[in-house]
């Protein structure tokens, strides 16, 4: 009797860096899941697809701008026509540039949104048409700090993260009814990144007291939310360090 292969159940990570996102992506990989893993520059990714196939997992890379509607448009029906269909989306895109009211310009306001806001947007939109037909799916939206109070000097970054929790609440009321799982994880302290090692040395040294956020336990987090049973889903989650001040 011949066997028909069904298709591989995909996880689409959208701004797969070096530390959330790829953190993000192998714990997908981890549970089962061919993970689709995307940034502006492919070849970036290498690095994050071999760690996974190392580890026995499956993992496909896209370069691909997260802003460009034409681009999330052919990105997911590649996705849906030659892997597998999404079962998993998350939206990791940063763009958090720091910078005085006064002196910021039109032209980074609005590149700030674009990464931060409608970006989510387009790639939740197209996902969702997928999910809805099928009756199942979850869409996770990386959130911060921002997304619920605007702090000095980053006006353009809080404008753009309050408006992306307020699609992924739209989202929810709109999607949950239909089986779909929408959540905005808040991402509130330190990462264990190159970037924080380098500029903020004195943050780096809690590390090891748990002073900063661990991206395999943030990634775990994101795992727990797309496994939770449906009477009891979360929208909103919101993780920092013990010692973080909020």
């Amino acid at each position: 009797m011949t066997q028909v292969n069904e298709p591989a159940k995909v996880a689409l990570v959208i701004g797969a860096g070096d530390s959330t996102g790829g953190a993000i992506a192998r714990r997908f990989a981890a549970g089962g899941y061919t993970t689709c893993v995307t940034r502006r520059d492919a070849d970036k990714l290498q690095p994050l697809i071999d760690a996974i196939e190392r580890s026995g997992g499956r993992a496909h890379g896209f370069g691909s701008d997260a802003r460009k509607e034409e681009e999330v448009i052919a990105l997911v029906e590649r996705i849906e026509r030659d892997i597998g269909p999404i079962e998993v989306l998350v939206f990791n895109v940063g763009a958090n540039v720091p910078c005085s009211i006064l002196e910021e310009t039109a032209r980074k306001y609005f590149k700030i949104w674009e990464m931060a806001c409608l970006a989510g947007f387009l790639n939740g939109r197209e996902v969702a048409k997928r999910m809805v037909q099928r009756e199942r799916g979850t869409i996770l939206f990386t959130g911060a700090t921002a997304a619920l109070r605007g702090s000095a000097h980053f006006a353009a970054f809080s404008g753009a993260k309050h408006a992306l929790r307020a699609l992924a609440q739209s989202m929810a009321r709109e999607l949950g009814p239909r089986n779909i799982h929408v959540a905005h994880v808040v991402v509130d302290g330190a990462i264990d990144t190159e970037f924080i090692r380098s500029n903020f040395p004195e943050r780096y040294a809690l590390k090891d007291e748990g002073g900063i956020l661990n991206p395999d336990h943030i990634a775990q987090n994101y795992w727990h939310l797309h496994t939770q049973p449906r009477d009891a889903w979360t929208f909103e989650l919101d993780l920092r360090p013990y010692m973080e001040r909020w």
